[in-house]
């Protein structure tokens, strides 16, 4: 074997990354091991020591600190872990409608309402639907009279055309989902969610979030739907604050302390302020913590134990306090514990009613390594007796991001008339004093996210802000100054929310019958192969050790159908093998010594192998493309597993081959029992494909008859759009009874009650409110829900729901047809590419209709039969497309076959008799490979299928019906049909 040298090198260094990258789960194992055993069921103490962990060295080689360790950890999915995954939507027809200034113009409004209920139904970006249906309904009339005003004068000119109408809508739009996103991130991280997952879906208006761990959906739905508030204040000045501060610590110490402290402590607090400053500065300064490590330095000082006021060294080196707008510092873990104390009665009373107390929205960067994230404390100044800030959002015509004249980034940010007139005397009164001049804090939902200090009195409305920014920063800055110019509202229109609880079941059975098939995988190879089936084995659990490491090192979530999709890869991984074996056995059969034959048998088999796993790959990329959610998870894992399956099978096996070899080693590919099984099968499958036709034919005619029956096929809410709950009773239910109570608190709602599972756990999916876009939507079906279950007078849980809205569903169905076809279209090019045959391409993609029509029989004929859901949903798609996958492994191997023997025999095609003995021989000599790898992977599937859950039954169901349709397809259908396409094709040209 080549290159032995290199295979060696990158098995080595693909081991030390995965090495690597799995180590950080043991060591934040082992961190918060130990936080539970200090808490002692106390999750408070608990997540009290994980934040003080949080900067701590915890990798002992590399001094890694646990936050990193946590970050670079194995991820889990909601389904594993629990917590929410929200979709929102930032209405674009509302931000057109305001833009036009609410116009009540009957075709302007006509448009709106033509171009949402055409997005509804599918189609693709609402501005350019909202420009043409005004065009079909006032031809010849110009969009920009609805736009040009004072506010967009820079932006649009007032003779602009429609299409340059819709090009400044398209960027306001852009704005305005770029806008949502940076309020929804900084709203997530104030929320404090750990490790939470955001992501803009291209090409659409929408917003993914994951929040793992978070079940008060209700606080949820306010924090992420609420509207964004941009407000200007003026605000004091560090030296102005701290004579406040000073009091504030002064009676927190007086008010905490202990009767026999109190005449000590007394003393303290009334030391000077230098000698306090001076105490602040080092703390300040410390490396390590900016809180006081001293007990009795806590009590004495316990605001200034946690809010250092920013202090520097003077020319006469004593410290001071700095100037500008920053009045203390404090560590994530303890803004709460400083907003608890600004709340107390007796603090609230001696803070001056002119004081607003806001942090910033961002960590600060003091230059100081190995600290937790340090914010910034900011006295807002209320200067008006309503307590309103001195400008709001609505005085922002725009802003951008721009560069000054040294090329360094900068805001520009430009007011409205009334605006202008404002913003030039508040810029005023802070830059009237040109040794002490004032800063504006920019304010979005209670949260400071800059505070520029005024140099001159600004009278034109522009202004500049500059600072120490990144290009990222400004461009931040910029949609947040936007964030209050129109309205753009973001609603929820999909969820999915997992409780602890179903999290830990999931784990559980996920976790089993990921154990389970990998032993029964690596029984059955040592069984049937014998030494070599050792070899087999040993290259499946480096297969795998080297698929997780992958899957960490690239940061991918693990789920539920990614625990499925790394059962499969190793079901499939052993495919290789399978097919490098028995060439092998037909290699020794001949007479070859053993090396000759393990030589000649990897040889042969690597194109049929290289052929397959591409087809598969194929699959899983488009898969990833086309899919979302957990449907991704599966595509992610899938991949990472072929990829690697590849590497490991082909090259690593045979080095370890080679490595026996080299030893004198006795390598047996069977025992008495195996060795010699399907030898010398002759079955005429082409003789017989008229009854195959026929057969696949009534199944097929079966499943539409059956789908009329049921009124179409049972779509999941992925599909058809509609809410799901997953309730646990206290005991078993009829879901009848349950349907009915149910049906009168969802009235002129389609609601569907099914187990999901066990007795004790149904299903319910409703309509009810399903299109209506109120926030409040979400609380009154879940109301009416619970009313319902009430009148059961049984005791349940919810323990997981899924909203999936009109618009998401209409996606989902495009995406999965698009799926389906463009699968189709690769694949059929692949193979007449790869094969130089028209009617190998026609024949493979007959096949693979043929096979998902047959699937599709088999869901509506059984629907209703089966003690669980088949419902029609992303996850089906995802098993459509891996049934396809499986076709394609099989019929590209027969392919290969049929091949070789073509060119052994020096003709470039047969035809007759020749054909059909030639296509015969190619299924039996591959006859063994295709039934034992369709064994191995459907008793891994039927693992999963009994210990993988309710959840996921359904999807494993698909592929396993799916693996055995694949199965006769590639034997009885595919190639058998490339014979009737070659022999009519023959006839044509007589």
């Amino acid at each position: 074997m080549q290159g032995k040298g290199l295979i060696k090198f990158l098995a080595i260094l693909l081991g030390i990354v995965c090495v690597y990258y799995l180590s950080f789960n043991f060591v934040t194992s082992k961190v918060e091991k130990d936080a539970k055993a200090y808490a002692k069921g106390d999750v408070e103490k608990e997540k009290a020591y994980l934040d003080s962990m949080a900067t701590v060295p915890v990798y002992p080689l590399f001094g890694f600190n646990y936050q990193f360790c946590k970050s670079k950890e194995i991820k889990l999915g909601l389904d594993l872990k629990g917590g929410m995954n929200v979709t929102m939507e930032i209405s674009l027809g509302e931000l057109v409608k305001s833009l036009a200034s609410n116009t009540d113009d009957v075709n302007f409004n006509k448009a709106l309402s033509n171009a949402q209920q055409q997005l509804n139904a599918g189609g693709k970006d609402f501005i350019s639907l909202f420009v043409n249906e005004y065009e079909k309904l006032a031809p010849g009339k110009n969009l920009v009279d609805f736009f040009s005003n004072q506010d967009n004068a820079k932006l649009l000119k007032p003779n602009a055309s429609n299409n340059e109408v819709k090009s400044f809508l398209s960027k306001e739009a852009t704005s305005a989902i770029d806008r949502s996103f940076i309020i929804i991130r900084s709203r997530i991280d104030g929320f404090g969610v750990v490790s939470p997952n955001m992501q803009k879906q291209e090409g659409t208006n929408r917003i993914l979030i994951e929040m793992p761990g978070v079940q008060d959906k209700e606080r949820v739905h306010k924090l992420l739907q609420g509207s964004a508030e941009l407000q200007f204040w003026q605000v004091y000045q560090n030296e102005e604050v701290y004579p406040v501060l000073e009091n504030i610590n002064k009676t927190l110490a007086l008010t905490l302390k202990d009767t026999t402290t109190a005449t000590g402590a007394a003393k303290d607090t009334t030391a000077k302020s230098g000698s306090k400053l001076a105490g602040l500065a080092k703390k300040a300064d410390a490396k390590d913590s900016l809180s006081l490590k001293n007990n009795e330095a806590a009590k004495s000082n316990p605001l200034f134990a946690v809010l250092t006021p920013p202090t520097y060294q003077s020319e006469n080196g004593q410290p001071a306090l700095r100037p500008g707008p920053v009045v203390g510092w404090t560590a994530q873990k303890d803004t709460a514990k400083v907003n608890a104390f600004f709340k107390r009665p007796e603090i609230a009373a001696i803070i001056p009613q002119s004081y607003k107390f806001m942090w910033s929205a961002k960590p600060a960067d003091l230059g100081v390594a190995n600290t937790s994230k340090i914010f910034e404390l900011y006295a807002i100044k209320v200067t008006s007796l309503d307590g309103k800030p001195d400008l709001g959002g609505e005085a922002i015509s725009d802003a951008r991001h721009d560069y000054d004249q040294k090329g360094k980034p900068e805001v520009t940010m430009y007011m409205t008339g009334d605006g202008a007139a404002k913003w030039k005397k508040i810029t005023a009164e802070a830059s009237a004093d040109a040794n002490n001049k004032k800063a504006i804090a920019i304010v979005l939902d209670n949260t400071v996210y800059s505070a520029p200090t005024v140099q001159n009195e600004i009278p034109n409305g522009i202004s500049s802000i500059t600072g120490n920014f990144t290009v990222n920063d400004t461009q931040d800055l910029a949609n947040i100054l936007k964030a209050g110019k129109l309205p753009a509202p973001a609603r929820i229109v999909g969820e999915f929310v997992v409780g602890p609880s179903l999290g830990e079941v999931a784990i559980h059975n996920g976790l089993l019958s990921f154990v389970l098939a990998f032993v029964v995988i690596l029984i059955f190879m040592a069984l049937y192969y014998n030494k070599a089936g050792w070899v087999a084995n040993l290259a499946l659990v480096i297969n795998l050790f080297f698929i997780m490491g992958i899957l960490v090192s690239l940061g991918a979530v693990l789920t539920l159908p990614g625990i499925a999709g790394i059962v499969l890869v190793i079901g499939l991984s052993v495919d290789a093998n399978i097919l490098i074996f028995e060439r092998v056995r037909e290699e020794l059969t001949l007479g070859k010594s053993t090396p000759a034959a393990i030589k000649e048998g990897f040889k042969h088999a690597m194109s049929s192998i290289i052929d397959s796993n591409v087809t598969v790959l194929v699959l899983g990329v488009i898969l990833y493309v086309f899919g979302s959610g957990p449907v991704q998870g599966f595509a992610t894992t899938l991949c990472i597993g072929i990829l690697s399956s590849l590497f490991c099978a082909v090259l690593i096996s045979r080095l370890i081959f080679d490595t026996l070899l080299d030893k004198k080693a006795n390598i047996t590919f069977g025992n008495k029992y195996t060795i010699h099984a399907f030898k010398n099968i002759a079955f005429n499958f082409v003789g017989h494909r008229k009854l195959y036709y026929t057969i696949s034919s009534i199944i097929i005619v079966l499943g539409f008859i059956f789908y009329f029956k049921h009124g179409g096929l049972n779509l999941g809410i992925d599909f058809k759009g509609g809410r799901t709950y997953i309730v646990h009773f206290d005991k078993g239910m009829h879901t009848e009874d349950v349907k009915a109570q149910l049906a009168a608190v969802f009235p002129e709602s389609e609601t569907i009650v099914k187990t999901a599972g066990a007795d004790n756990e149904l299903k319910i999916t409703t309509t009810f409110h399903i299109t209506d876009s109120d926030i409040q939507a979400d609380k009154i079906v879940e109301n009416a829900l619970k009313a319902g279950l009430a009148k059961t007078g049984v005791n349940y849980t919810i323990e997981s729901n899924e909203k999936v809205g009109p618009i998401i569903a209409s996606d989902i169905v495009y995406s999965a047809y698009g799926a389906i076809l463009f699968s189709c279209l690769v694949m059929f090019i692949y193979i007449v590419v790869r094969f130089k045959k028209l009617n190998y391409g026609l024949g493979a993609v007959i096949a693979l209709f043929h096979d998902v029509l047959l699937v599709l029989s088999f869901y509506t004929i059984l629907d209703g039969v089966l003690p669980f859901s088949l419902e029609i949903g992303q996850d089906f798609i995802a098993a459509i497309l891996t049934v396809m996958g499986y076709t394609m492994t099989e019929t590209v191997v027969v392919f290969d076959r049929i091949r070789e023997k073509l060119a052994e025999s020096g003709k470039e095609d047969l035809h007759g008799k020749e054909r059909e003995t030639l296509i015969n021989f190619a299924l039996n000599s591959t006859l063994s490979r295709t039934i034992l790898t369709s064994l191995t992977v459907f008793f891994v599937l039927l693992v999963i299928f009994i210990f993988g859950g309710a959840s996921i039954r359904g999807f494993i169901f698909a592929l396993l019906i799916g693996r055995i349709i694949g199965t006769y397809s590639s034997l009885c259908i595919s190639t058998p049909i490339v014979l009737d396409l070659g022999e009519a094709k023959v006839k044509d040209k007589k």
